[in-house]
């Protein structure tokens, strides 16, 4: 599957902006099931300086200083990804085969295994996402009994936030405290994602936030709108001997080929698009358009009948040339 994104924020300010320093995160991840095959970022007005670095977690920042006055700011990223579904669909079949008990996971991570120590930074608190309550807690065991596999128990905690969590826009923001969230029982996709977060560390479990892009389609018989898309949100939990897996609360399945990763994190502020500080006053007024288009390829069985049928219009052709 190879998908173009666009991804453009654009800030309009009240007063002249003199300076100001940005952190664009709009360049996809590579992984071994995604690959980046283009990705361009148009920045207005023009940066003075521009470098891009790797974070602590694998994500491409892009630092930006603007030197130049200005009362409005466009960032627009372009990108063309490849997911690969055949390499996530072995990934999701090694983690079942290779999944282990909750109680098992536990002891492996009260303990020191190199292999475990880059997801542990994974099982604390960050700014955005706090431990969760007695009764965040109590929910999550529901599902996470001491015997029972960490990966059918995740799967099915999914699908129980998906069943008792209702889609709702404008309820909430990325700051709506995630025991609102859970009381309120609805939400979005990022609220659904870091209370997801919250619970599965508050057991014990390294979990982390992944941000990025799903393909939608229009109703039947309607025409895509451009720009009409979102950012999406969903999470990642670790399970020791067997690696991270990925679950979508908010649409109860495992990503596949439809998701586009952008970044990973502790929470939302680890990959917000971008972020910065600027030298102005009064307020400003933040738009945000996505657009993820899937480009159709042709198959392998296409273009061995389209080749098939060149064949036969030679032949009939080099006939024709004969019987003459």
């Amino acid at each position: 599957m190879i998908y173009n994104v666009y991804h453009k924020t654009a800030f309009e300010y009240q007063s002249n902006v003199t300076f100001s320093h940005n952190l664009a995160r709009l360049k996809p991840k590579v992984t071994s099931y995604q690959k980046l095959l283009a990705f361009t970022m148009e920045v207005s007005p023009t940066p003075f300086e521009s470098f891009e670095y790797l974070d602590m977690f694998g994500n491409t920042n892009t630092h930006m200083l603007i030197r130049e006055p200005h009362q409005s700011l466009s960032v627009i990223g372009k990108s063309t990804v490849e997911v690969l579904p055949d390499i996530i669909d072995e990934h999701v079949n090694s983690i079942k085969t290779n999944s282990t008990t909750y109680g098992d996971a536990l002891k492996r991570l009260s303990k020191f295994n190199m292999n475990d120590l880059y997801a542990k930074q994974y099982l604390f608190e960050s700014e955005l996402i706090p431990y969760g309550s007695l009764k965040i807690k109590e929910y999550a065991l529901m599902s996470f009994q001491e015997n029972r596999d960490v990966f059918e128990a995740a799967n099915e905690f999914m699908t129980r936030i998906f069943n008792d969590f209702e889609f709702l826009s404008g309820f909430s923001d990325i700051t709506t405290p995630v025991e609102q969230i859970f009381e309120a029982k609805k939400g979005v996709c990022q609220d659904f994602a870091q209370f997801a977060i919250s619970a599965l560390r508050t057991i014990g479990l390294p979990t982390k936030y992944m941000s990025g892009y799903i393909e939608t389609l229009p109703a039947e018989g309607q025409k895509k709108l451009f720009g009409t898309d979102a950012s999406h949100a969903w999470f990642a939990v670790y399970i020791p001997n067997a690696g991270w897996m990925e679950f979508d609360p908010t649409n109860n399945i495992i990503p596949r080929e439809q998701h586009i990763l952008l970044g990973s994190g502790r929470d939302y502020n680890d990959i917000s698009p971008l972020k910065g500080v600027v030298f102005s006053s009064g307020n400003s007024n933040l738009s945000v358009m996505v657009d993820v288009r899937k480009e159709e390829l042709i198959s392998e069985k296409t273009i061995a009948q389209e080749e098939s049928q060149i064949k036969i219009i030679t032949t009939q052709e080099q006939n024709q040339s004969q019987s003459q």
